[in-house]
């Protein structure tokens, strides 16, 4: 069973529109200085709290961790954040290109996450996670949510439709085009309800999230070792997290670069590519079923299918055409031995365009691109009920979830 509760959040009490911003993980510390300049509400101060530091400060050094819960305190002292009165659920719905998911803001179990009823499909990096556990750890927070997943059920569907139908408490439109709307759950029948429904779904999927999910489950592990009094119940036990419907989610392709052919000619390149796959020229971008794959080569686009017993298809990673393209191309023909270390490929979210792809070849700095199918919902539950891990960059959640729109502590105020 999976167990979810309400909580006490902190949340905007006006400028949610002003407050509200990516997670830590999507822009770097120039992009985040930039964003939030002229905006003392950016949560970016709470996030990326190096932009209010010396640029020459180690973004892994205390003071940095530091200003984050001085930031966080002033929030709360100057009541920019309030906290609700009682336990409430939320309600988080985005707006993108015309779709709209609904997902239930709530706080997971990270004694679930350990036993894996908080499922997994990737590793972490360390310097990432213990990133996050300081800044957890510092905070006395989890300031970013995780995202999960889970199979759709109609009666949890019809249950937030009706919620929705209701007068939100925030509804803005970020720079990006991005609709947020958000509304907050405080009806005791509503909450048990929800509950109750989602004691019933067996298994919660992380999305996107991996590193923030871990480093609460690390804190956790840490103050109950220091808590002789521990009960499970405390609130380090649990992480802010927002829920979705699976059949609601829109994974985009994840691209690939390469720098060079790995001291090939084209045509040995392409004889060596037709190993694997049956190659033709046909002057379309993406591919348009699984195991297919675009190729972008010197102006012109080729489409690449992986022949019949070039992969095992049985296994729930291996099948990936994610791993498809690593285990027969990139790896034996382009050398790309580690996609996570090796400086000779880049990866492009689908959320920037083929075009990108296309622009970044044609400027002569990278020699091919390879346009994905998208990883589906299905194949990522597969992976993560098999105990088993993805290759790097395999899927691209959008849109992303904005930061500080309610927040976890630790402590009450």
């Amino acid at each position: 069973m999976a167990t979810i509760k309400p909580f006490r959040g902190f949340r905007p009490s006006a400028h949610a529109d002003k407050i509200a911003c990516p997670p830590y993980d999507v822009i770097n510390s120039a992009e985040a200085r930039q964003m939030a300049q002229g905006n003392p509400y950016s949560f970016l101060h709470v996030d990326k709290p190096e932009i209010d530091l010396p640029e020459d400060v180690s973004l892994y050094a205390q003071e940095v961790y530091q200003k984050a819960k001085d930031n966080l305190e002033h929030f709360l002292q100057t009541g920019v954040l309030k906290q609700d009165e009682k336990p409430c659920f939320y309600l988080y719905a985005q707006t993108m290109d015309g779709r709209t998911q609904y997902g239930l803001v709530a706080v997971a179990s990270c004694e679930e996450y350990d036993k894996d009823i908080v499922r997994k499909h990737e590793l972490t990096r360390k310097d990432k996670e213990d990133d996050r556990t300081r800044h957890v750890a510092t905070l006395s927070a989890t300031t970013g949510p995780v995202f999960l997943t889970y199979p759709a059920r109609a009666e949890i569907d019809e249950k937030l439709a009706q919620i929705a139908s209701e007068f939100p408490v925030y509804d803005f439109t970020a720079p990006d085009g991005i609709k947020h709307t958000f509304w907050v759950i405080d009806d005791l029948q509503d909450i048990r309800f929800l509950q109750d429904a989602f004691a019933q779904i067996p298994t919660l999927y992380i999305a996107d999230g991996h590193h923030r999910s871990a480093a609460a489950a690390n804190v956790a592990r840490q103050r109950k070792a220091h808590n002789p009094k521990h009960t499970g119940q405390e609130n380090y036990n649990f992480f802010l997290s927002v829920i979705f419907p699976a059949n609601q989610l829109y994974v985009m392709d994840y691209n690939r670069l390469v720098k060079d052919l790995n001291g090939l000619s084209k045509t040995d390149f392409l004889s060596k590519a037709a190993q694997k796959f049956d190659v033709a020229e046909t002057g379309r971008e993406k591919p348009q079923k699984r195991h297919e794959f675009g190729m972008y080569l010197d102006g012109k686009w080729y489409t690449l299918t992986a022949k019949k017993g070039s992969f095992d298809d049985q296994d729930p990673v291996a099948a990936l055409d994610v791993s498809i393209l690593q285990e027969n191309l990139l790896g034996p023909v382009l050398g790309i031995g580690d996609p996570r270390t090796d400086k000779r490929i880049d990866f492009v979210g689908g959320i920037r365009g083929i075009g990108e792809l296309k622009k970044r070849v044609d400027s002569g700095k990278w020699k091919v691109a390879f346009s994905m199918y998208p990883t589906s919902m299905e194949e990522l539950m597969k992976v993560a009920d098999a105990h088993k891990i993805m290759p790097p960059k395999s899927t691209w959640f959008e849109p992303k979830l904005r930061s500080g729109l309610v927040i976890y502590k630790y402590e009450d105020k």
